[in-house]
């Protein structure tokens, strides 16, 4: 019996699929030949010259640079160091108004200050032999604390703002002969002394009145109704000197300008809710009046700034 055309043309197909004579097998059996015939490229490394002055100055840069990065480093473990000991001693220094000894408080606030220092000699040694504004932003926030902790512990014992240049003689440090200890602490060095650029004095100087702002509050709470008044007129004056720098074109001085007139306007509220409403409300309470303002000044900034 004579098969159709179109039961032909169906065997072929499987024939062809079976055995690579139509176009898909041909296909596959090429493929796998094509693969075989072509090579592969070997890329090689190009020979680098060690001998070569460019590659050398390269090298030299290098070493520059790691050093540099591992000098950054470090100064900053030593500046978050500095932070924490700094804000330690403020936290001490608050215990003024808690019924403590006003004396020994300042004294045992004074004994960390100058393990503060011995962190502050460790950057003026990492400094030597640098340019101070390269790692600047490594220590900055350091710097900033403690002169903000200086300050706080200098106007407690009643010597009003410390100056630029008393900030500078403590950070000049002499040569000492002293064992390597294992925490290094400041071993033996020639003599040294860590640079204050005014800006970070000022800054520091900003963050000083926030501080106020709280001694004032907690002062109101320990029965001490004169000392907030006293802090007001001090804050003013700081604010005033503040404003002849307004337009000095750090943006960090007019961020911390604000929330200098923030703390100042804390204070004058206090003082006013003192002298208009001080016989309205019994002097217990003056503090828990102080600190609902404070809460709603704050939500009211957040809002804002939402």
């Amino acid at each position: 019996m004579e098969k159709s055309s179109y039961e032909l043309v169906k065997m072929a197909a499987r024939s062809g699929r079976r055995g690579g004579s139509f176009h898909g097998g041909y296909h596959k059996r090429n493929s796998g030949k094509g693969e075989g015939s072509h090579q592969k490229i070997l890329r090689r490394e190009p020979k680098v010259d060690e001998n070569s002055p460019i590659v050398a100055s390269f090298r030299t840069y290098q070493s520059l640079m790691d050093r540099k990065n591992d000098k950054f480093e470090r100064l900053v473990k030593i500046s978050r160091d500095v932070t924490i000991q700094s804000k330690r001693a403020i936290f001490h220094i608050h215990r003024i108004n808690s019924g403590v000894d006003k004396t020994t408080v300042l004294g045992e606030a004074d004994e960390k200050l100058i393990a503060v220092r011995e962190k502050l000699c460790q950057i003026a040694l990492e400094l030597q032999g640098e340019d101070l504004y390269q790692y600047i932003r490594a220590f900055s926030p350091g710097l900033q604390e403690y002169i903000e902790a200086v300050s706080f512990h200098h106007y407690c014992l009643g010597k009003g703002l410390v100056s630029l240049t008393q900030v500078q003689t403590d950070l000049e440090f002499p040569a000492t002969e002293k064992p390597t200890t294992e925490d290094g602490e400041c071993p033996s060095h020639p003599a040294v002394t860590l640079y204050v650029p005014p800006i970070e004095y000022m800054l520091g100087i900003a963050d000083f009145t926030g501080e106020l702002m709280r001694l004032c509050i907690t002062s109101v709470s320990s029965g001490d109704m004169d000392l907030p008044f006293q802090l007001c007129q001090f804050m003013r004056e700081v604010y005033h000197g503040f404003s002849s720098f307004s337009h000095a074109g750090s943006w960090e001085l007019s961020r911390k300008m604000h929330t200098l007139r923030q703390s100042l306007h804390k204070v004058e509220n206090a003082c006013y809710t003192l002298q208009v409403r001080g016989l309205e409300i019994p002097k217990h309470m003056l503090a828990d009046v102080f600190s609902s303002q404070d809460s709603e000044d704050t939500g009211e900034r957040r809002n804002d700034m939402s």
